[in-house]
């Protein structure tokens, strides 16, 4: 029982894993046959549409109001934990279907909302039809991540965690299989995003269905739960994607830069995603049921140990993640992406927006991993209230780059609203920190400040040892794929033994971050 947690986060970050790397084989694979140009900025704006929604709803909101209730009527019986997804499941599925018509009605609409810089015609028609026919995504996903909800609630993290890799997979078929038969090659991978809505969906129910769990869709049977869940879920869809929010934003402002702008965030943002999705998502997957059911049981003490666990874990692995992506950044995408149509300028360009990205990793973890503290107490309006000040936060310094970016007449303003975003996310985790830290739901243990120096110093050796041994920028383009890759790993390989040496000659040992349940 003492392993379970961090063995259960350890399960759904190797699901997570797989799962991401078929991403990076997907977006290696995209970049490769289509480049960074006016018709990948296209798909990708189409994409972040219904990517945005996904998080909004599916990562987001669903999770975030679902879990707390389900627990709570998980707790007081069986028969009233079935008559709630059963619910839940009807209603939400109407709910979904509706919004999802009007979505592919008004997609040209929203194309000149959300990527207002589209002034040819032609870019602005295809993401148009790019959006049609990826918005259904939203529904099949949405019933997905239910489905996932009721499979962590059984402590079944594995299956939702591995289901990302059918997207991964989708598009890679597209793009290798389906473009070459089409007109507009590229239309090719909206195409793969709806089919892997389709496939995530039908891969969770055979599991649905072994758990005892599969819903039967009703639009009764538990409405006052389903009313908790229902206002539970308008201020999470807002709260618990912020940092989304704050990507839309930049998306909507690179419209207006040089053709590639959108396509160079959508990369650099992919392979921040990793070590967010590894640790911070993993982490985060596995603490909130459990801080639901300790809230509901009365364990105040308990759910206090849970979050400091996670955080102690989440600096433990965010401080270096963050150092050797940033110092890794050029070295990484020449590897992965820079092959065909990817040219070395798209590779500079995107390195530049990968290290700001970079720089916000810690926050970006500490997002996920302290939100769940106010969501496993149904408490969804102060993570609303935190993210209404960052979105704030992120314009202003938006238009603060962007204006320093002219003034000194720079060429990647793209990289501006990287920047912002990652300081932006420092003002939300810092926020949210501080107001569990005011209603005494986490109480900071007096050895922080020793851990903190031992990552500092630690994180600080593997640096300067990557940064000693990374060959020079320009000799990367002139190896063969091979070599480039032996490379990189030799690099990852050795700043994660001198990270680990130095932890280890500090005093640091691995069951010092196993948790221990205790009643209370």
């Amino acid at each position: 029982m003492s392993k379970k947690p961090l063995k259960s986060a350890f399960n759904v970050g190797a699901c997570t894993f797989i799962s991401r790397i078929f991403g990076y084989l997907r977006d290696a694979v995209i970049f490769v046959v289509f480049g960074a140009s006016a018709a990948t900025d296209a798909f990708f704006v189409a994409f972040r549409i219904s990517n945005f929604l996904r998080r909004l709803f599916a990562e987001g909101a669903f999770s975030q109001a679902f879990i707390p209730v389900m627990s709570a009527e998980l707790q007081q019986s069986e028969a009233k934990f079935y008559r709630l997804i059963d619910h839940a499941c009807g209603l939400l599925a109407l709910i979904l279907l509706l919004i999802t018509l009007i979505g592919v009605l008004l997609s040209p609409w929203l194309i000149h909302l959300f990527a207002p810089g589209f002034k040819d015609p032609q870019q602005q028609l295809l993401a148009g039809d790019l959006l049609k026919i990826t918005f259904p995504y939203l529904l099949f996903i949405s019933l997905t991540a239910l489905a996932g909800s009721i499979l962590n609630i059984r402590q079944r993290f594995a299956v939702p965690a591995l289901t990302p890799v059918f997207l991964n997979i989708a598009l890679i078929l597209a793009a290798v299989w389906l473009a070459p038969k089409m007109d507009q090659p590229v239309t090719a991978l909206a195409w793969g995003v709806l089919m892997a809505g389709i496939v995530q969906l039908a891969f969770q129910i055979p599991f649905l269905i072994a758990a005892g769990a599969l819903p039967k869709p009703k639009l009764s049977g538990a409405k006052a739960a389903v009313r908790r869940i229902l206002k539970l879920m308008l201020p999470a869809v807002f709260g618990s994607s912020i940092v989304q929010i704050n990507l839309l934003i930049n998306t909507m402002i690179a419209s207006y830069l040089m053709a590639g702008s959108i396509s160079w965030l959508y990369i650099s943002d992919r392979f921040v995603e990793l070590p967010l999705a590894l640790f911070g998502i993993a982490t985060a997957t596995v603490i909130l049921p459990m801080l639901s059911r300790q809230y509901v049981a009365g364990q105040r003490r308990q759910f206090d140990r849970t979050l400091q666990w996670a955080m102690k874990l989440s600096l433990l692995i965010s401080v270096p993640a963050m150092l050797g992506l940033a110092a890794l950044s050029f070295a990484i995408l020449s590897t992965l992406v820079q092959y065909q149509q990817f040219t070395p300028l798209d590779v500079h360009m995107a390195a530049l927006s990968l290290t700001a990205y970079a720089l916000g990793l810690p926050a970006f973890i500490y997002i996920k991993v302290l939100a769940p503290g106010f969501y496993a107490r149904q408490d969804t309006k102060t993570p609303v209230k935190v993210g209404l000040v960052t979105i704030l936060v992120n314009i202003v310094l938006n238009i603060f780059f962007l204006w320093l970016w002219r003034q000194w007449q720079l060429p990647a303003a793209h990289a501006g609203l990287a920047l912002a975003t990652s300081i932006s996310a420092y003002a939300n985790a810092g926020l949210l920190f501080m107001l569990l830290k005011r209603s005494q739901t986490v109480t900071p243990l007096n050895n922080w400040p020793g851990l903190l120096l031992r990552v500092l110093l630690g994180s600080a050796g593997m640096l300067a040892l990557l940064l000693w041994l990374t060959p020079p920028l320009d000799v990367w383009s002139e190896w063969p794929g091979a070599q480039r890759f032996a490379i990189l790993c030799a690099l990852l390989g050795a700043g994660l033994a001198a990270y680990s040496v130095i932890l280890l000659a500090l005093g640091i040992r691995p069951e010092q971050f196993r948790f221990t349940p205790k009643p209370g």
